[in-house]
């Protein structure tokens, strides 16, 4: 498939790249050291906030010390929905968010949400690395936000409180935390469980006080924000595997000349690559830490899980751009 074949897939993003270019050719002709702002939900121990200081060392060793990434984790600066308005407005310069937000924006977005979508993480890499990714990444600008890189996020599973999840059917009836998406609340739904959007950082106690029951994320989320200790029983549904992404505010990076541009877009993609080849090793001491614990692990079968999704495909993709798109990522090999 071409690259003008993607575009139209993507819904229009040809129209970003003249305003991308204008967005660069707008920058001074000479950036002003500064301090940037990056928020993270996650906490300093995460493997996304440990990214964003080595991004930040890549940029202060590339512009001598002129520019520095101060970043900031455990959502110091706001919950995600918050933070994601606040990187609009230039209160916040660089966020790591996962793809939820964007959905608003980019409809075309859900499809990576979409469960059982990619057969392995170098399946997933592939087509972020291509023209799919890319487009992504540009068709943010005329909404006030520059896609720099996709972060690793790995794959979301269930965990539980008072009992295991072994069978889908062991899913029904649990009210169970979800982020703001309106597609994992339809997913959530069709196996017969019960929603309750919550921020991330006030799951926790909602685990704790009974309000849920169960919630889903990754290892490194699951042992980090310390979920683990209430939430003991983790079933290896891996029922989705969605990038997150790092943006910037369109102010902070017009505050750039084109050469400082250039300098933070590939410290954010030399990021990304290092991230990708440390969350292997920080998740498996993560899941060997929680296993040290006490935590039980469920290998649940996914085919069950597969099958019930099925109408939810078609549910979801209600135009012919996005099951096309969705057609190409199933056949790529």
């Amino acid at each position: 498939m071409r690259r003008r074949e993607f575009i139209t897939l993507l819904g229009g993003a040809a129209a970003v790249w003249p305003l991308a270019a204008g967005a660069q050719n707008t920058a001074k002709t000479a950036a002003e050291p500064r301090d940037f702002r990056a928020a993270d939900t996650q906490s300093k121990d995460h493997p996304t906030a440990r990214a964003l200081v080595h991004m930040g060392e890549l940029v202060s060793d590339r512009t001598q010390g002129r520019h520095r990434i101060i970043v900031y984790p455990g959502g110091v600066l706001g919950e995600q929905q918050a933070t994601f308005e606040q990187t609009r407005a230039g209160g916040i310069d660089i966020n790591r968010t996962n793809m939820a937000p964007l959905v608003n924006f980019i409809g075309q977005a859900n499809i990576f949400g979409l469960p059982f979508l990619f057969r392995s993480a170098d399946h997933l890499h592939k087509i972020l690395d291509g023209p799919t990714g890319e487009d992504i990444l540009q068709s943010l600008e005329p909404h006030g936000y520059v896609g720099l890189a996709f972060f690793e996020s790995g794959a979301r599973s269930v965990y539980t409180v008072r009992r295991p999840v072994q069978t889908i059917d062991d899913i029904k009836g649990l009210r169970i935390r979800l982020q703001q998406s309106d597609l994992m609340v339809e997913m959530f739904k069709t196996l017969g469980a019960e929603p309750v959007i919550l921020p991330y950082t006030r799951t926790k106690t909602a685990l704790t006080t009974g309000l849920i029951d169960a919630a889903e994320n990754n290892w490194p989320s699951y042992v980090t924000s310390d979920h683990y200790s209430v939430a003991r029983y983790f079933a290896r549904t891996e029922h989705t595997m969605t990038p997150d992404l790092l943006i910037m505010s369109m102010k902070a990076w017009r505050s750039l000349d084109p050469e400082d541009q250039n300098i933070f877009r590939r410290a954010a993609r030399d990021t990304s690559i290092f991230l990708r080849g440390q969350w292997k090793n920080w998740e498996a001491s993560l899941r060997k830490q929680a296993l040290d614990l006490g935590v039980t692990v469920i290998e649940i079968d996914q085919r069950p899980l597969q099958a019930a999704f099925t109408a939810l495909y078609t549910k979801v993709l209600t135009d012919s751009h996005s099951r096309h798109l969705v057609e190409f990522i199933q056949k790529d090999q």
